[in-house]
């Protein structure tokens, strides 16, 4: 661009930037969205953060890229995000490094981060700094500071400095030499040398809600799309002005169409989600059973009389037994065993029906209220899990009928609770005659891959008929076969190039084979001693590997800290068989740390052994909200050089799980839970056991029943 332009432009860059710090806060409105799912413009970002915990999904197509986007406002001011972009190279490209000449498509993999540096408010604009594609291979690297402003509820501005890809238009200065070459041609390496160097130019734009469903954009770009308008000739770049319009179909879905580079039209489908927020109408499902309220001692004292329990607590049993177990299975709840002790009633429950534990444990003591004599005054609930006693939590009769109708009943019936150990020593209960033994179940499967260069998606999709069998408590034999119906994951052509023992990059060998079993294993469960959980699986662990594996856990019941270590050894298993065995075989294992933060963020480090023999430790992150959407990321670093490696450079991902009852807003304690790595290498790779101490009792204890305690009279 001529010079002629360049004073105007940056007198109209300063002019925004003065509007931004000298007018007067305006009233919240949610922040728009870019083409790349982060608070934005257009194709630049904004510094306004989305509310918190909100999820943004944005497929758009523009100058002939597509882009798949998610990003995730991981706390009130830092954000994330991560895109999926891929394009056909035209006939007279010059063609990408890696073996991308003219007429081969391209993806790419890009991550970005924003961090709010300061709040809207008190006379200051938001100001954010931003980094894009920042462990990629270089291809939208760029780094930024920007300050948005809103003007009145429906108008906001934005104008801010960008380097790299966005400092590449007509740069007003510059803070050192940028290395030209790209990252590794593995990427996956954060490029600390390059961030904030070299040329910076300054981007603005406008957002205005023209109507409550119509928004309007214009934003003056920054980024010259040197090597896509350039050398690739993917589109002519003939201005550095776009335009937008956005309409709101419903409140979680925007479409776009967008004027672009003065050359090209784009169009987005955008899709918000915000996991504190439920779809449905709240929790629906039967109400649950009203609080039976106790006669007054003075003029009943006939029903307050224990002598019921004078002949023992096996006799004690016999008459309260059928009414209790009939009370708690109305409400999907299964009462194992009961003990009776003057006043107190305790009683080993297991949770069929409800996702939060906390619910489950309000509907038990109104199930127990409706069930026991008036003497009975604590209900001692003992919540068990694969055979194992959890914790004990004390409920007060007298606390339930007293706070019935209070306005603050959920926050005062928790403080008054009593959560325990469950002690080995605890008085001896009477089991009841146990459930059906053997379940099973045949559902629909979908197993899917993502980034392969030659198809993006592949996916096979199927039966899987599982069964369990109960053969004790604790102790456990379960299995699952497999028949594949349709799919494409078994038509990948492109072999392993990893240099480690193909652990994992084979896998898709076994989907050439239509029927298969998926899992067979004995699992046993105990309380080996105070604080103390033990887990021994042996078996066709998944569906690559069989063998044996032994877990240690200590994790107290009031404790944000938890204790773990893992040792297995294992078989890999055929790539092409039913159920044989091949050559490869490894012992390995992990010591994990788990600590639960405050506001439900939870942390792992699992240091040790993985399956190519390869030594290091895998650090994850999560987020939890009290509807039970969990969403995170986890990276693996070992001692297997990123050359080793291979594309990727270290293992890494991203972890969601979505709860059903979220979305149906009925009780289920079902939930869709996956996770998406950015390339399935063998580096860092880890044995998938089913059912870990962790997740199987974490929520009967303290920190998520404290979360959850608002569904206590639910």
């Amino acid at each position: 661009m001529g010079s002629g332009l360049l004073i105007p432009r940056r007198i109209g860059a300063g002019f925004v930037l003065v509007a931004l710090t000298a007018l007067p806060a305006a009233a919240d409105r949610l922040p728009g969205v870019s083409l790349r799912a982060g608070s934005g413009l257009i194709e630049m970002p904004s510094a306004l953060p989305q509310p918190d915990g909100q999820i943004n999904v944005s497929v758009s197509h523009a100058g002939g890229v597509l882009r798949n986007a998610v990003s995730f406002q991981i706390t009130p001011r830092l954000q994330g995000s991560f895109r999926y972009s891929g394009f056909r190279l035209p006939a007279n490209a010059a063609g990408i490094a890696g073996g991308y000449g003219p007429g081969a498509e391209y993806f790419d993999r890009a991550f970005d981060l924003s961090y709010l540096l300061v709040a809207e408010g008190g006379g200051w604009p938001a100001i954010a700094v931003g980094l894009r594609d920042f462990a990629g291979t270089g291809m939208d690297g760029a780094e930024y500071i920007v300050a948005s402003r809103r003007l009145t509820p429906r108008l906001s501005v934005t104008a801010g400095l960008g380097w790299g890809q966005m400092g590449s238009r007509d740069p007003l200065f510059s803070t050192g030499d940028r290395s030209a070459q790209r990252a590794a041609a593995t990427g996956g390496t954060p490029n600390f040398r390059q961030w904030f160097r070299g040329p910076a130019a300054p981007f603005a734009g406008v957002e205005w809600q023209a109507t409550p469903r119509l928004g309007l954009k214009a934003e003056w770009s920054s980024d010259a799309y040197r090597e896509l308008s350039g050398a690739q000739r993917l589109f002519p770049n003939r201005s550095p002005l776009n335009f937008g319009a956005e309409y709101q179909l419903t409140d979680a879905v925007k479409l776009g169409g967008y004027a672009l580079y003065g050359s090209r039209i784009g169009m987005s489908l955008q899709i918000a989600l915000n996991p504190r927020l439920r779809p449905a109408a709240g929790l629906r499902g039967a109400a649950p059973l009203p609080l039976s309220h106790r006669p007054s001692r003075t003029t009943d004292p006939a029903a307050w009389s224990d002598a019921w329990t004078q002949q023992g607590s096996e006799s004690a049993v016999q008459a309260i037994g059928a009414q209790v177990r009939q009370a708690m299975a109305s409400e999907g709840l299964r009462a194992e065993a009961i003990a009776v002790s003057g006043p107190v009633i305790r009683v080993r429950m297991r949770n069929l029906r409800y996702h939060s534990a906390g619910q489950a444990l309000g509907r038990a003591g109104r199930a127990l209220s409706r069930s026991l004599p008036s003497s009975v005054e604590y209900f001692d609930i003992v919540p068990v899990e694969r055979g194992m006693d959890l914790s004990v939590i004390r409920i007060s009769r007298s606390d339930l009928e007293a706070l019935e109708h209070q306005p603050d009943q959920a926050d005062l019936l928790w403080q008054r609770s009593r959560l325990s150990e469950a002690a080995s020593g605890a008085p001896a209960m009477t089991e009841f005659a146990p459930a059906p033994r053997l379940t099973w179940d045949l559902a629909p499967f979908l197993r899917y891959s993502l980034f392969d260069p030659d198809s993006p998606l592949r996916f096979d999709t199927g039966l899987r008929l599982r069964g369990e069998w109960q053969i004790a408590r604790g102790l456990t034999l379960a299995g699952a076969i497999e028949q594949r119906l349709a799919g494409t994951m078994g038509q990948q052509a492109r072999p392993s190039n990893s240099v480690l023992p193909h652990v994992r990059t084979d896998d898709y060998l076994r989907s050439r084979r239509d029927t298969r079993l998926a899992s067979l294993y004995l699992a046993s469960y105990a309380r080996p001693g105070r604080h103390l959980y033990s887990r021994v699986t042996a078996g066709y662990l998944e569906r690559g590997y069989a063998g044996l594996s032994g877990e240690l856990l200590w994790k107290p019941v009031g404790s944000r800290l938890a204790l773990g270590a893992e040792l297995h050894h294992v078989r890999q298993r055929s790539l092409s068989g039913f159920a044989g065995l091949g050559d490869y075989g490894v012992t390995g294992g992990h010591l994990s740390v788990y600590y639960e933060f405050p506001k439900g963020y939870l942390a792992q480090l699992d240091m040790g052994r993985y399956l190519a023999g390869d030594y290091g430790a895998t650090l994850s992150l999560e987020r939890e909200f009290a509807g039970g959407w969990r969403v995170g990321a986890f990276a693996t670093l070992t001692n297997v050089s990123r050359q080793a490696f291979g594309e990727g450079s270290f293992d890494k991902g991203i972890r969601f799980t979505l709860p059903l009852n979220w979305v149906t807003g009925l009780p289920s304690r079902k939930k869709i839970s996956n996770t998406v790595r950015m390339l399935q290498r063998d580096g860092g790779a880890r044995l998938e056991i089913p059912g870990p101490l962790y997740e199987t009792l974490r929520g009967w204890h303290g920190e998520r029943l404290q979360r959850e305690r608002g569904l206590l009279w639910r």
